[in-house]
């Protein structure tokens, strides 16, 4: 199996960050998709860049690669889940997000990550959808400029319910910003098969030139609920052939387990999620 599995912190909350490494490296994870928040590696921590060294050392002693991600709940505002996002009505709030993401790819250079995983957030009320993207194309340019400096790439994702929320939204995100080479794409296999219209094999394939990371977890039609393997509807072999070739068209990052509502669980999650994706892996077959 080429494909180099990881998974993610936001799973793993219940858990020191440098014991949830250690339980991955022990499983035989090949990574791990880091979300920035207070209970692992807080980006507005004074401390973060002494912090981020040792995580950058832990990494290395491990041999695990990793994603920085910023889907963190509450990490700058304690009382709006996800809050200020890039489309916010406030310039400020915007570019309070702006500036967390700019960190967050400082952070990424620092820690050697493969890529910086984002989304748009939803959309306010009585906002245009011209409005909208003009906002999203905005906030992003000084985190698009941060990322063609340092090298690691900005992987949007669509996400139910947000202004982009498919793939045919990050097409959209792609025109109307140029075409910038630091700007990738997020896939998620739930949402996919959540949301779209092809099959998420059929989404692998054609999400394959612009990907710098993916996401996967089991899902059902119409439902955006992170499920366990084995509990949604996706038909993962071929989703796992697909992602094994990937290599072939230049993608060289992590595929991360996402359930960010399983941490009561994370340790046997993260067994079972392992022994799940090597089980139906073609090398098995």
């Amino acid at each position: 199996m080429t494909i180099r599995l990881g998974y993610g912190t936001n799973g793993l909350t219940d858990l020191r960050l440098d014991d949830a490494l250690g339980l991955l490296a022990d499983l035989g994870y090949d990574g791990v998709g880091l979300t920035l928040d207070h209970m692992h590696l807080d980006p507005l921590a004074p401390d973060v860049a002494a912090r981020t060294r040792h995580v950058a050392s832990r990494l290395q002693e491990l041999g695990l690669g990793v994603t920085v991600e910023t889907g963190a709940r509450y990490v700058l505002d304690p009382r709006r889940k996800h809050g200020p996002s890039l489309l916010d009505p406030d310039p400020e709030a915007r570019a309070a997000r702006t500036r967390l993401l700019v960190r967050a790819v400082g952070i990424a250079a620092d820690l050697g990550a493969h890529a910086v995983h984002c989304f748009s957030g939803i959309t306010p009320p009585d906002t245009t959808p011209d409005t909208a993207w003009h906002r999203l194309t905005d906030s992003l340019a000084p985190v698009l400029d941060a990322a063609e400096r340092s090298g690691i790439p900005l992987a949007i994702e669509p996400e139910p319910g947000h202004l982009l929320a498919s793939l045919a939204d990050f097409h959209h995100l792609r025109v109307l910003s140029g075409d910038p080479p630091p700007l990738g794409l997020t896939l998620d296999i739930g949402h996919c098969q959540c949301l779209e219209p092809a099959a998420p094999v059929d989404c692998v394939r054609d999400a394959a030139p612009w990907l710098r990371h993916v996401q996967i977890e089991d899902m059902r039609r119409g439902v955006h609920e992170h499920l366990p393997f084995g509990e949604g509807e996706i038909d993962f072999p071929p989703v796992l052939e697909a992602l094994d070739a990937l290599p072939d068209t230049g993608y060289r990052g992590l595929t991360v387990v996402e359930l960010p509502r399983h941490s009561h669980a994370g340790p046997e999650l993260a067994r079972t999620s392992i022994e799940f994706l090597r089980k139906h892996s073609p090398s098995s077959r």
